[in-house]
């Protein structure tokens, strides 16, 4: 799924003739208001160097077709945080969802993401695990089709959202066991070991 520069997204069940919002962002999730953050400052970030390869090690790329886990500070919802830049202000506005970091710097910068109203535009994991970073397992959707998809896809043992440790236990137990392969300076495959384990121990089935 690719993307040509600023170009509005179509949304599931939303007309492509919809006007484009102003060009503004959504930094952090499950705060009791949307923080946005201006369009040229996402583009700031996403063409700086520094701050992409901060970025990059702090996630583990595998095989295309796998979870890029993120392997650096992880929020109660289980998804990666990224401190993108320090801003004046109260609030963490300069951290920004690691997934939605890598959605952009893949595809391109987002109009505008909502996430409060059942038909706002938000990212969601195909995968189902919150602590993925690959933009190939993201796919534009709305709070409305993610909230029934995850009703549906939650009563799956065997899906990343029945772990029984919770998204953010997941998530952090994850990079946890590739954290320690990299410190210990094991291969790719022993690696890929640690990873299998570390989910395996979230099902279910492994309680009984």
């Amino acid at each position: 799924m690719t993307f040509a520069g600023d170009a509005p997204l179509p949304l599931p069940g939303m007309p492509t003739s919809t006007p484009t919002p102003s060009a503004f962002q959504m930094t952090l999730i499950g705060q009791p208001q949307p923080l946005r953050i201006p369009e040229r400052l996402w583009r700031s970030w996403l063409d700086d160097p520094a701050v992409v390869s901060r970025f990059e090690s702090k996630r583990y790329r595998r095989r295309q077709h796998q979870c890029w886990p993120w392997i650096g500070g992880v929020s109660s919802t289980g998804h990666g945080s990224f401190r993108a830049a320090s801003l004046p202000g109260p609030s963490r506005r300069g951290t920004v969802p690691a997934h939605l970091f890598a959605y952009q710097l893949e595809y391109g910068v987002i109009s505008r993401l909502g996430w409060s109203g059942t038909d706002d535009a938000v990212l969601c994991h195909q995968c189902d695990f919150a602590g993925c970073t690959n933009p190939t397992h993201l796919l534009l959707g709305t709070n409305r089709s993610n909230r029934s998809e995850y009703e549906l896809r939650r009563r799956n043992i065997a899906s990343p959202l029945a772990d029984v440790r919770g998204p953010a236990g997941r998530t952090r137990t994850i990079a946890a066991a590739i954290r320690t392969g990299i410190e210990q300076n094991v291969g790719v495959d022993v690696i890929e070991e640690h990873i299998t384990a570390a989910e395996a121990a979230g099902r279910p089935l492994a309680l009984w």
